[in-house]
């Protein structure tokens, strides 16, 4: 916990700036705060009475640090994980919300614990992460870094838009796969072979 406000500086760097791509769903977003969020928690930074751009742009890193710190770690329970998870889970939690932590319940019922996937962190979520953690310390993040680059790679699969995510155009890894390969240590990171065969089929 004492490192939470350091891990959301550094998510709010890993976001950078303003943007407002029409193939986000998130919308205008700045410093990874998304218009949608704004409204949600009435930021009506420009005081007209309406939450817009104009508001995302007036955005601030400390303000965008806090809104993750209070708003997507602590009511999130984020804050309750095994300590191991918090940065990988944390940052998930800003880039997909809710999937966030489902892809951590699907993990841990892969690993034979007994959790509801619904995406809220409660006390069976967080007892069976604890269980997870002893059963295996040194692997429950790198396994969910995985999941979470195999969940991007699905997204792709999906959605052809957001194929410019996980994939440059040169055929790299996108922004995506990079970022969940931030968390995962490196013997476990796809060669740009491996990458490349992953997405093949995109065309």
């Amino acid at each position: 916990m004492s490192n939470v406000q350091k891990i959301a500086e550094e998510i709010v760097r890993r976001e950078g700036g303003f943007v407002n791509d029409p193939d986000d769903p998130g919308g205008a977003t700045k410093y990874g705060v998304t218009i949608h969020t704004m409204r949600r928690l009435g930021l009506d930074l420009t005081s007209d009475g309406r939450v817009d751009v104009d508001d995302v742009h007036r955005l601030t890193r400390q303000h965008a640090t806090e809104i993750f710190v209070e708003h997507y770690f602590v009511r999130t329970r984020i804050a309750d994980l095994p300590d191991a998870l918090h940065a990988t889970v944390f940052d998930m939690y800003v880039n997909a919300g809710a999937n966030a932590v489902k892809i951590l319940q699907r993990l841990l019922r892969q690993m034979g614990q007994r959790v509801a996937v619904d995406g809220a962190i409660g006390p069976q979520t967080i007892a069976a992460a604890e269980a997870a953690w002893h059963a295996g310390p040194d692997h429950l993040a790198d396994a969910y870094g995985i999941a979470r680059r195999n969940y991007y790679y699905r997204l792709g699969d999906a959605r052809p838009a957001s194929r410019k995510y996980a994939r440059r155009q040169d055929g790299g890894k996108g922004g995506w796969i990079r970022r969940a390969e931030e968390f995962i240590s490196g013997r476990y990171h796809l060669t740009l072979a491996e990458h490349q065969a992953r997405v093949a089929t995109w065309g």
